[in-house]
């Protein structure tokens, strides 16, 4: 049964798929807030775009025994190396026609994401005779992927909806829905980079748990999923709406998750489970809207 779970799931999880599915309801979770119509083209955009971007953080970190690493991700996504480049190339040309097709301020949006990634994962800077990139900077590396995570999944969607369904979402309204989602996510980072902590110590990477350690790691999550809550609460004066219990349930879960989350949890734990929320949190507003 294990064989055959792994057999189903690992393509889906290795190959990022998982996680580029994961950026598309985190829009639709957007698009569903906001009161719009799914967005096609840029629903397209944001999976390719996810997969393209991940799948060349993972080329880019190759080691040198792929297939001796302790991550099974690595293992495998490296024995598939042909594939995931076709799929790496396939995602980046359909890019190129996809970025045509959204709004001129999407666009000036996605460059600066696109110089963000680059930056992140790429070494362009030199310090003290040692090349390092944007991730490498003292409790940088968490924001910088949660920064782009909000907005790609949150700014973009309003954007879009604003130039091509004539929705008028005030300021106050889009600076707490920017700012609970990022609160949301940043606490879903933290998770991860406990469970890197070992590696990023050795490597120098100042993430929060290598700066302020472990436990204080966790309680930074319960903290910042506290202030989501709070604001939630707030948003567009909803209340204990249908809204607020889906993604207030969510928020509960993955508390939950992250109080039991572990450097020595397996990979499917992180990226199954504690990712998987993301996408729990569009199936929760479907269901409860259904009540």
């Amino acid at each position: 049964m294990r064989k055959l779970f792994r057999s189903v799931i690992d393509p889906l999880l290795f190959s990022n798929i998982f996680m580029s599915a994961c950026a598309v309801t985190q829009a639709l979770v957007t698009l569903q807030l906001i009161g719009a119509q799914p967005t096609y083209p840029l629903l397209t955009l944001l999976f390719t775009s996810t997969l393209f971007i991940y799948n060349i953080c993972i080329f880019l970190s190759k080691p040198k025994k792929p297939e001796k690493s302790p991550f099974r991700r690595v293992r495998w996504f490296f024995a598939y190396y042909k594939l995931m480049v076709i799929i790496t190339v396939a995602c980046g040309v359909s890019l190129v026609p996809l970025f045509f097709l959204i709004s001129v301020k999407s666009r000036v949006l996605l460059i600066l994401l696109s110089v963000l990634s680059v930056g992140y994962s790429l070494p362009l800077f030199k310090s003290g005779g040692k090349r390092f990139g944007l991730r490498n900077v003292p409790g940088i590396k968490s924001l910088m992927i949660t920064s782009v995570w909000v907005m790609s999944c949150v700014v973009l969607p309003i954007f879009e909806s604003e130039q091509f369904q004539q929705l008028n979402i005030t300021f106050t309204d889009e600076a707490i829905l920017i700012a609970k989602r990022f609160l949301f996510i940043f606490a879903l980072t933290i998770p991860f980079d406990i469970r890197d902590l070992f590696q990023d110590s050795i490597a120098g990477t100042k993430t929060i748990p290598v700066i302020f350690g472990e436990k204080k790691a966790y309680l930074f999550c319960q903290l910042l999923l506290g202030g989501y809550m709070v604001l939630l609460f707030i948003f567009r004066g909803n209340g204990f709406s249908h809204d607020f219990f889906a993604l207030g349930l969510t928020a509960v879960l993955m508390g939950w998750l992250i109080f039991k989350s572990e450097w020595e949890k397996d990979e499917y734990y992180y990226f199954f489970y504690m990712d998987g929320v993301l996408i729990l949190q569009y199936v929760f507003l479907l269901a409860f809207k259904l009540l």
